[in-house]
């Protein structure tokens, strides 16, 4: 702020101007104040859709101090980036506070603070399987266990081929295409530790329209051929050393450090966005348990935290909304992550 002077006007004029700013204010919309990630080009904007959630409790003090500020975003005309292309990358098995600020996390950590955090998102259920269906169907189909399931509905792969998009699946370990057993154990797979490869981390495999159709199943592959130009939506599923269910957190950490570059080092990342969640935690707050969602893209103010109430619907919601890809099931009355591309 400019210094202050020191002259004082009259208490009169005091009380008018304030009815006229107040006035000002509320017949005029708030704008976002331009910070320093402003200055990266902004993927372009699909058509705005209101969404008003009620924040919960802060997790800390400091994502207290934004709450206002995500409220607000939330009900705005910001709208979610058309972005070229979508990886979502899930891990496993962890709440919130044994990520965030975790030094055996440091990778993870850095990512936090250059790009966003929603700090008050939650898994929908336990134990793993549902939640990889919410992803990617936006519904658990009443499932409650980790079996071998053969579902006839609509998911994200029809959404995306029905609007002229693609999708690829990157199963670490798996142990070949259209592979529809329950796991396999296999060797280093691109990067990372050797680990199992497990059905229940791999949604497509769940649809009868993809596993039954040997084009649709061959877009489920083992993560040695990995290109972030292979599909608009790429999904990638580490084994279960590396996606921390099995490992560690540093060795969950250690696989990110050497995983993530291959995406935001290339030059289609300029526009696009990744997600990087956890499929449960370790409790059962909100359904599945309260876990850290890193929101990773050009387009998100660097260090930005949202309070807003966000769950696995939100995140299809948000996949749905960058490309107009109408909703399914439960995304339908989901909020997205629109807030993490306000300008």
């Amino acid at each position: 702020m400019g210094g202050h002077s020191h002259r004082h006007a009259p208490l009169p004029s005091i009380v008018m101007l304030a009815v006229a700013l107040t006035a000002s204010a509320c017949a005029a919309p708030h704008t976002p104040s331009p910070s320093a990630a402003s200055q990266h080009p902004a993927p372009s904007m699909a058509v705005a859709r209101s969404v008003a959630p009620a924040p919960s409790p802060e997790p800390s003090a400091s994502d207290a101090s934004r709450s206002a500020t995500s409220a607000r975003l939330a009900s705005s005309t910001v709208s979610v980036a058309s972005f070229g292309h979508i990886y979502l990358i899930v891990m496993e098995n962890h709440e919130y506070s044994s990520i965030v600020g975790n030094s055996h996390a440091p990778y993870l950590n850095a990512l936090i603070r250059r790009y966003g955090l929603a700090t008050n998102y939650h898994a929908v259920t336990h134990p793993s399987l549902p939640n990889y269906l919410a992803m990617f169907a936006g519904s658990t189909f009443g499932i409650r266990d980790d079996g071998i399931h053969n579902l006839t509905a609509h998911n994200l792969a029809d959404q995306l081929a029905a609007h002229g998009r693609t999708w690829h699946v990157y199963a670490q370990d798996l142990p070949s295409r259209c592979y529809t057993g329950a796991s396999a154990r296999g060797g280093v797979d691109l990067v990372g530790a050797a680990g199992w490869y497990a059905r229940k981390h791999e949604p497509a495999i769940s649809f009868t329209d993809i596993s039954h159709n040997a084009t649709r199943c061959a877009r489920i592959t083992h993560l040695a051929g990995f290109s972030p130009t292979a599909a608009s939506f790429e999904l990638i599923i580490p084994n279960m050393t590396n996606d921390m269910h099995d490992g560690t957190v540093a060795q969950g950490d250690a696989f990110l450090r050497a995983f993530v570059p291959r995406i935001t080092g290339s030059t289609a990342f300029a526009r696009s966005l990744l997600v990087i969640t956890w499929d449960e935690g370790s409790t059962s707050l909100g359904g599945g348990g309260h876990v850290a969602t890193i929101v990773i893209s050009p387009a998100v103010r660097s260090g930005f935290r949202s309070s807003i109430a966000h769950t696995h619907y939100s995140l299809l919601r948000t996949i749905e909304d960058a490309w107009g890809l109408g909703c399914l099931n439960r995304t339908c009355t989901a909020n997205d992550l629109r807030e993490f591309f306000a300008r």
